[in-house]
């Protein structure tokens, strides 16, 4: 079976970020090289996404969506 080519963009109010920011975000924000696994929490109408690295609550941290 063929991999389904997809694209997420989150828009809220007049503002837009794409899956690929907000990933490159997380991985800038977490700074390190040991993602094996990365799990993002969007929360727009904070303006702010929460990561957990590796399943591992001590790896985890946050960054803003719209700067």
């Amino acid at each position: 079976m063929a991999e389904t080519k997809t694209k997420i963009e989150l828009q809220y109010s007049s503002l837009s970020i794409g899956e690929d920011k907000i990933v490159s975000k997380a991985k800038k924000a977490y700074g390190k090289r040991d993602i094996k696994e990365l799990n993002i929490y969007v929360k727009p109408e904070e303006g702010k996404a929460y990561y957990v690295v590796n399943g591992d609550p001590s790896k985890s941290g946050d960054f803003d969506l719209y700067d």
